[in-house]
């Protein structure tokens, strides 16, 4: 049964490279993906930004652009880029082009994973100590397991080496607090230096684009996205643990603005879909193997055949048990069940679906099953 009266539904895709396959094709996989979930009554098709792992969206504006090019009336976003890799005008410059060819199609969204990461580093060497361990939550139907500890990832020679590489040598990530009031300012044509200097970005200036702010606990991005009254990105696909005390977090600090009126919130969710139960846990099988890859620090992997993967061990499910439990995984009405428990829990008006199998048409047919159960336009259940 389809769910009645259901949020809007959107598509996250990061765009993964499958074992065996290119990039190539995982990049022309996500302009087909876009094409049909425009079809299908998606609201908006988000791509994320990762560097040096088996994902093929390290360059959001590129692939936007792409993806706005083979499609005509879908939103078509970044979730988010990571501003401690780019300045503020860089990413004005590159999302006003994007406005100029698509107007009032293109959604920007930010993110602080680089301000993040030097934060927590520090936070490790002042020898702080961590949060106490709880157990797992059921919070009304939805799963809140503990917090992930993420200072070892996060310390990781790999990851180490892949920020170093995203930045010129000595340069330090800026306030993110101010990257973002820069980036409205030039948007605006209000940009001053502190020498009280003007700046015009152009493209960039009064480009028709929206902007989001996306965190994944309640810190200084829910509060900065509340203070400037912008819509919010929780990501329970990534943060599960710390997902509704971001949301309440935004709703609390939120002040009315001349992009909203009212608070406005988005919740992600990790979701496979397949005609029953049982096939879609088949072709979700691996998908631990993928967050493993992660969470161990080697950076994502291509995604693995369940046909040909070895079952995770004990001690390597152990790591990412938490994003195996809140993985929406089943039938249509299974998924769009647990999805509408995570939209009554965060109170979201928006949902954005992450969905990652070994073979494209698997992927394709998720989205599509999700869309007829949960009643878009573009597929209305029988």
């Amino acid at each position: 049964m389809a769910v009645t009266n259901p949020v809007p539904l959107s598509v996250l895709d990061l765009s993964p490279v499958s074992e065996g396959a290119t990039v190539p094709q995982a990049l022309r996989n996500t302009v087909d993906l876009a094409r049909k979930a425009e079809t299908w009554g998606y609201r908006r098709y988000w791509v994320a930004e990762h560097h040096f792992v088996a994902v093929a969206s390290s360059s959001p504006a590129v692939l936007i652009g792409a993806i706005a090019a083979a499609t005509s009336t879908i939103r078509v976003g970044a979730a988010a880029v990571q501003l401690g890799h780019n300045t503020a005008a860089g990413v004005v410059e590159a999302f006003g082009t994007l406005d100029a060819f698509h107007p009032g199609r293109i959604d920007l969204g930010l993110g602080r994973s680089g301000q993040r990461r030097v934060e927590a580093l520090k936070a490790a060497a002042s020898g702080a100590e961590p949060p106490a361990p709880r157990a797992t939550e059921i919070r009304d139907g939805l799963v809140i397991p503990p917090p992930f500890p993420t200072g070892r990832i996060l310390a990781s020679p790999r990851l180490t080496a892949s920020f170093a590489a995203l930045q010129q040598p000595g340069a330090q990530s800026p306030d993110f607090d101010g990257q973002v009031d820069d980036i409205l300012a030039l948007l605006d044509g209000t940009y001053r230096t502190a020498d009280g200097v003007e700046l015009h970005a152009h493209p960039g200036e009064n480009a028709d684009v929206e902007v989001w702010v996306f965190g994944s606990s309640a810190g200084p991005s829910a509060a900065l996205a509340g203070r400037l009254g912008l819509p919010f990105g929780a990501n329970y696909h990534v943060a599960p643990s710390s997902t509704v005390e971001a949301v309440e977090a935004y709703r609390a600090a939120f002040r009315p603005s001349r992009f909203l009126a009212e608070p406005y919130v988005v919740v992600s969710a990790d979701a496979v879909v397949a005609d029953d139960d049982a096939t879609a846990r088949d072709l979700a099988s691996t998908y631990g193997h993928w967050a493993h890859s992660i969470r161990s620090g080697r950076g994502a992997t291509p995604y693995q055949d369940p046909a040909t993967a070895e079952p995770l061990t004990a001690e390597e499910r152990e790591l990412v048990e938490d994003r195996l439990v809140t993985q929406f995984v089943g039938s249509p009405g299974t998924v769009a069940e647990r999805l509408d428990t995570l939209r009554r829990v965060t109170g979201a008006d928006e949902l954005v679906v992450t969905s990652v199998t070994h073979r494209h048409e698997d992927r394709s047919r998720s989205y599509e099953l999700l869309a007829r159960e949960w009643g878009l336009a573009g597929l209305r259940a029988a």
